[in-house]
Order: C-alpha cells, then structure tokens, then sequence
C-alpha cells in the first residue's frame, strides 16, 4: 500500500464574505506528482497557504507526514516546513546575492551546523543537478528567466526536500524553456523521489509532470484523474483546459 504524505479533510476557508475553499479532499502519495488545475480564484494557492500553515482553516484536516498540521505549535510547525521545498513563480532571488550567496544563505539558515566546504559542495551539487553549475558566480540580474527558475529549483533543492509545491514554475517562458523546467521537475521526482504538488496553467507541463491532475472548481475538487482521462471527460468545462 502506498505511503499517503498529505490528506487534506473536508477544507474550508473564506475570507470575510469570500467563500474560497468548500470542502476540498485530498491525498497525496510518497512520490506522487499531483498538477493542481483551476481557474483564477478558484483557491489553488490558498490550499497551498493552509498545507503549509502559512493561512489558517476554518474548518477540516491537513496532514502532512501523518501530523495534523493545526495542532502544531511554531517549531514543530518549522521542522515540517524544513522537510518542504517551495518554487515560486518568479523564483524569489535575492537580487543583492550572487547565486552562490543565495543557495549558501538558505543552507544555512537550514542547518545551522554546515561547514563552509560542506556549504560550498553542496551548493555546486544542486546547481549542477539543474545544469547551471557555472552560474554559481553570476547576479540574478544577469539571468534569464528560464535561468532564474532553474536556480530558483537548485535552492529548492538544496535543503533535500521530501515534499515540493510548484507555483506555476513555467509562467512567463518560452515554449522550450518552458519544456525544459517541466523535464527538470520530472527528473527531480525520479532522481530524489519528491512528492510534489504543481499549481500550473500550462497544459503541456501538466501533461510531462503529472501522475494525476486534480480540478478545482467553486472550492471543491470538480474533477480528477490522469491527462488522458480528463482529456476525454464528458463535462465541457473540465474539457475547456485541454482545448
């Protein structure tokens, strides 16, 4: 029986008069890709803020690891987030910190206890598992896009990540860039085993990295299944992103 990472239960969460989140139920399996689909405000990334912490629910379960995360208080809650890696659309670079500087900056704040060469080592290892190994001494001014979300994913990578939440990582490219991200993600699953939520609008990313694809749709999860399965589905508005 697969090892289940994350079980969300019956999720609500509104904001004021904003209902977002009706009653969302999900599990994710240990090396699971699951490619979340949905309009804009449909509550992708307000699912993500509460399986993180980041937003409280207002009602339901989130486990992560088999803890509930509602019970945690702040270290505990830090020791799970230590445990999860984060690809933000723009990569979140420290603009002032060379390459180097940013993947050090994150291992350190990680573990504390990392000696420079250990630090350095490391820091060259994930940049070389994104191919951007002779970046290491460039700004992030000097990068393209598709340069920013590879080392974007190399300091995801670094702290050895179990779960992975992808926000909408090939936004903004090139349709080969574009494809080369999405490649890269897969490679990462087979290569280090991640368990990985993806919040994208790009279908043909949805289509390489995907196990299965959840839809989301007036707060609850409307659809679900694999690419090829909700390609054919019967209901127009499910077929509407394959179009």
């Amino acid at each position: 029986m697969e090892e289940v990472i994350i079980e969300i239960k019956n999720l609500h969460k509104a904001f004021g008069s904003n209902v977002i989140l009706k009653g969302v139920n999900l599990n994710v399996s240990k090396g699971e890709n699951v490619v979340v689909l949905g309009k804009s405000g449909s509550g992708k990334s307000v699912a993500i803020k509460c399986l993180v912490g980041l937003v409280e629910a207002d009602q339901g379960e989130i486990k992560v690891f088999g803890s509930e995360i509602s019970q945690m208080n702040t270290t505990e809650l830090n020791t799970v987030r230590s445990r999860m890696g984060f690809l933000f659309q723009n990569g979140a670079l420290y603009d002032s910190m060379s390459v180097r500087e940013n993947l050090a900056f994150t291992l350190k704040h990680h573990d504390k206890e990392s000696s420079a060469e250990d630090i350095e080592t490391q820091v060259r290892e994930a940049l070389k598992s994104v191919g951007l190994e002779d970046a290491i001494d460039k700004m992030p001014s000097e990068l393209s896009g598709g340069m920013r979300k590879r080392i974007g994913l190399a300091r995801t990578l670094i702290i050895k990540p179990e779960i992975i939440l992808y926000d909408e990582p090939t936004t903004g490219l090139d349709t080969i860039t574009s494809r080369e991200i999405s490649e890269l993600i897969l490679q990462i699953q087979e290569k280090y085993k991640t368990t990985s939520l993806i919040i994208t609008h790009d279908m043909a990313c949805a289509k390489l990295t995907s196990n299965r694809i959840i839809v989301l749709k007036d707060g609850v999860i409307d659809a679900e299944g694999t690419y090829e399965e909700l390609e054919k589905s019967d209901d127009p508005w499910v077929r509407s992103f394959f179009n």
